[in-house]
Parts: C-alpha cells; structure tokens; sequence
C-alpha cells in the first residue's frame, strides 16, 4: 500500500486510496467506533442536559486496548509509587477520569465514524479499478490523524509493541504468522499518519 497523504492549497491534504485500502480503513474505523463504543451511560444520560452534566467512571477500563486509548492521568502505568503517593495518583486519576473519559470518548468515537463517512462517500464515486483522491479540510485532516493515532495504538496494543520498541522485529515475522496482516496494517497507517502530520505542519 502506497497511499501518502500530501497538502493541498489552502490547507488540508488529500490522498490516493484504491478499493482494497479503502475497504481496510474502513473496517479497521468501524471496529474502532465499536470498541469505543458509548461507554457507561448514566440513568437518564438520554436527555442532553443530563448528558451534559453526567460523571463518567472512575476506573480505567479493563480492556487492554481501551486502557491505552484512555489511560489514567497521574502516574505511569510502569511507574512504580507506594504508599501515600500511589493512593493519591489513583484518587487523582479517578478524579479525572469522571470529568473527562465521556467526553474523550465521544470525541473518539466521533473520529472514528467521521473516517468511517467520508471513505463511505469516496468508495461509492471510486471506479473499481482506478485509485479514488480523498479531498480532507483542515478540519476533517485533524479528525484523521485523530483516528489513525488511535487506529495504530490499538493495533499496536495488540501486538504488544511498547514504547520502547518500535515493533520493528515484528516486520521478520514469517507470511503465514497470523499476526502479519495486523503488522503490516500497524505500518501502513504509521505511514499514513507521519505523511498527514507533515500536510499539518
């Protein structure tokens, strides 16, 4: 996959994506949107003042995955703390994290479904042959690179590349390991984002 995002005049960027890349970044945002998923919906959360007002939980969340995308605000998952300061680090976290994980994970959400509607719109004017130009305002190149950022920690998260490694050995990997596509997908979009950063700078 060859697709590299590039600037447009005026800001923002566009990219040349065929049929198949289209297909896998979709799929790859749909699955996203639904790991996200609402998250937990307080009693009447329905109505949008309730909503506006409503905490959000104060644990983080037990999927691996979803615990990347929303760590805790204070303390390091690999900083070890005791005593008085681990207590204060998680109260903080908590503290946090039911004023903000809602929001964050809307915004998420909202991201990953805005990739989701514009490579819908692109695929259905895109010849079956031909590669398809994906046109991105300032705006909606912001939501992307929201997306691909996520996108890439959660792939990254399952295959536990950390942040010291780049998860360049996993590149070795032999065809037939089933993790392969995921690694090639992981830089792929890696690709995609560092392309789509330079449109931004």
């Amino acid at each position: 996959m060859s697709g590299r995002f590039e600037p447009l005049p005026g800001g923002g960027a566009a990219v040349a994506l065929d049929e198949v890349e289209i297909s896998i970044l979709r799929s790859l945002a749909v699955q996203l949107a639904e790991l996200i998923g609402p998250g937990d919906q307080p009693a009447g959360a329905e109505d949008p003042l309730d909503a506006l007002f409503a905490e959000g939980p104060t644990r983080p969340p037990s999927d691996p995955v979803l615990a990347r995308l929303f760590p805790d605000a204070y303390g390091a998952p690999d900083e070890k703390l005791e005593g008085d300061a681990e207590k204060e680090a998680r109260a903080a976290s908590a503290e946090f994290r039911r004023y903000t994980e809602n929001d964050l994970r809307a915004r998420k959400r909202d991201d990953a479904l805005a990739m989701v509607r514009d490579l819908d719109s692109l695929s259905s004017g895109a010849a079956a042959k031909e590669p398809a130009v994906l046109e991105l305002p300032p705006q909606k190149s912001r939501q992307w690179l929201g997306a691909l950022n996520d996108l890439r920690l959660a792939i990254g998260t399952r295959l536990e590349v950390t942040d010291d490694d780049d998860g360049g050995e996993l590149l070795g990997l032999p065809d037939s390991d089933p993790r392969k596509p995921m690694v090639m997908a992981y830089f792929w979009l890696g690709g995609l984002q560092e392309t789509l950063i330079e449109t931004l700078l």
